[in-house]
């Protein structure tokens, strides 16, 4: 595992120092407090958001710091190539005690043994059951918890409510109606979809016909179930053309190609709604749950938790900082403007996030959601992946074709790796 790591961890980031905000220098143990005399100081590393967000961690961070007089958070902001980074650090024993981490990467980080396990750290009053469970479920290795997720976003349909009604549609609640509906939408430069091609957003349409993409940690997307689920996001764009990626029509993200009004509809998560209200104040459009495809509801979800660096001399005051964040209290203050979901379900009905008119469709999804993580093969498989399924959207080569060769790539470069 450790030879995966060195491989995706290039050179220029040795002197990883030159992108982080407000590096700590205190190596102290627990209480050793170094410049904060007998206060114990925890670094706590995530890369940077937008000055709304930034704000909100601070408040939350001041928060605790005044409930745990004892304890200093010291920030890290990293910049750019977060992951890259912080493998170079946590490899050569300069890991903050706290830090985030993405679904997507935790099972690869888990495997290596840099992630302190949290479960004798809980207690009743935290409340664990709180927390929406495949998100949850996302940060644990046989039954063993690592992380605790911080907030998420799953995907809903955003859709132009002009649009809608100038063509005299309905809302589609299946993915059926969606393509039907598409071309209605369809007209003067307009797609009636905007679609993704990427394995991030697609994964669980791969799998709605009972296929799946990974298998035994290798790749499994070249199976008959998985092109036959994918094959129709291929014809609605080669066959129907009635949807199109947002480089086809010059637009920088489908959150983007939507407000342009370039696209009728658009799976985008809660990160588009702060974004269109900024962006495009005027549009007048609203959210649904995604439709349902051969029958079962379905939609992705993105979650990242706070975890403990398994090398931390200071693991109480870090999980003190860890149960503050992820408790109740914490994640209110956090996800309090709507630039983030709470993964726990008390806060998000506190919120009224459950109810919210553009929010709630979202909510919904999250207890069906397939979480995006898969084992600690998935960064190599997507990779292969979304290589050779954009030919196949592009129309290049056929789905099948496509998607088998990217398969026997993906499980080679894996056998490499073993």
């Amino acid at each position: 595992m450790e030879k995966k790591w060195i491989s995706s961890v290039s050179l220029s980031l040795l002197l990883a120092g030159s992108v982080l905000a407000g590096c700590s220098t205190d190596n102290g143990g627990e209480g050793s407090g170094g410049d904060s005399g007998d206060k114990t100081t925890v670094t706590l590393a995530g890369w940077g958001g937008n000055p709304t967000e930034q704000a909100l961690l601070e408040e939350t961070l001041a928060d605790f710091e005044e409930q745990n007089p004892d304890i200093d958070v010291k920030l890290e902001v990293i910049a750019d190539q977060y992951m890259d980074v912080m493998k170079t650090r946590l490899i050569g024993g300069e890991g903050p005690d706290v830090f985030y981490l993405d679904a997507f990467e935790a099972p690869a980080m888990i495997e290596t043994g840099v992630i302190e396990p949290l479960d004798e750290y809980v207690t009743d009053e935290f409340e664990v059951e709180d927390f929406e469970e495949p998100l949850l479920d996302a940060f644990k290795q046989d039954d063993v918890t690592y992380g605790f997720p911080k907030d998420y976003s799953t995907l809903a349909l955003f859709y132009n409510k002009t649009m809608f009604e100038e063509a005299g549609v309905e809302v589609p609640t299946t993915w059926e109606e969606m393509m039907e509906v598409s071309k209605a939408l369809t007209k003067d430069g307009v797609y009636g979809f905007g679609v993704a091609p990427e394995l991030a957003r697609q994964y669980y349409i791969a799998e709605s016909l009972g296929g799946s993409v990974v298998e035994d940690n290798k790749a499994n997307f070249g199976s008959e179930e998985v092109i036959e689920a994918l094959q129709p996001v291929i014809d609605q764009h080669n066959v129907d053309k009635t949807s199109a990626q947002p480089s086809e029509v010059g637009a920088s993200s489908g959150g983007d190609m939507f407000g342009q009004q370039r696209a009728a509809m658009v799976l985008e998560g809660n990160w588009n709604i702060p974004y269109l209200a900024e962006t495009f104040p005027d549009l007048e459009y609203g959210t649904a749950e995604v439709p349902t495809v051969n029958g079962e509801k379905g939609t992705m979800a993105y979650t990242v938790a706070y975890v403990m660096n398994a090398a931390s001399e200071k693991k109480e005051a870090s999980w003190k900082l860890i149960e503050y964040l992820t408790g109740k209290e914490g994640m209110e203050t956090w996800t309090s403007k709507g630039f983030a979901l709470p993964t726990r379900k008390s806060v998000a009905e506190k919120l009224g996030y459950a109810d919210d008119e553009l929010r709630g469709s979202l909510v919904a999804g999250a207890e069906y959601a397939t979480v995006w993580a898969n084992g600690t093969n998935l960064p190599i498989i997507t990779n292969n992946f979304n290589n050779q399924f954009i030919s196949a959207f592009l129309g290049d080569r056929p789905l099948d074709e496509a998607l088998k060769e990217a398969e026997e790539q993906a499980n080679s470069e894996i056998g490499s790796e073993e």
